[in-house]
């Protein structure tokens, strides 16, 4: 998706407490649809970095503020980041996530987006390990919209499929 013109303009979103999780971004004016909101900055590491901060932080590798590319490298939005981080997980999401050619990502709005509301996406995050109880508590969503499926991690592939 090509990037739209962006106004000069002030940011359109403020970080602040989300009733979601944690903190999330919000706009704070209307936010057109198809229009570039923010690109998702960080440290760029290889995947076996990113495994290893996850193992420090004691938690599931993809309960991070990473961003996995094209390439197999990760953005790590906890070290170097930007506000994007703080965007939260929806089923039914207003913005999503591009990644483009220069291996840059950048999050757009899905559809139009009103004053006052937050601003999330998609994460549909590939947990390979055994989706456990407890996996599932951790990555358990709350997103509040009519489909929410409860999680925000990626339905695992049957071994039908795999085969």
């Amino acid at each position: 998706m090509p990037i739209s013109s962006r106004s000069s303009t002030a940011r359109p979103y403020v970080v602040k407490a989300s009733p979601v999780h944690g903190k999330g971004l919000f706009a704070i004016r209307k936010i057109a649809a198809g229009s570039c909101i923010i690109e998702y900055r960080g440290e760029r590491i290889d995947w076996e970095e990113a495994q290893r901060r996850a193992e420090e932080r004691g938690g599931p590798v993809n309960h991070t503020f990473f961003f996995s590319l094209h390439d197999g490298r990760v953005i790590d939005g906890g070290r170097r980041g930007n506000d994007a981080r703080f965007i939260n997980h929806a089923c039914e999401p207003n913005c999503e996530a591009f990644e483009h050619e220069d291996g840059r990502v950048y999050v757009y709005a899905m559809r139009p987006i009103e004053r006052g509301e937050e601003l999330n996406y998609n994460y549909a995050l590939i947990y390979e390990g055994r989706h456990t109880p407890a996996i599932k508590r951790a990555f358990a969503c709350h997103c509040g919209t009519p489909g929410c499926t409860g999680t925000y991690l990626a339905p695992k592939a049957s071994l039908k499929a795999k085969r």
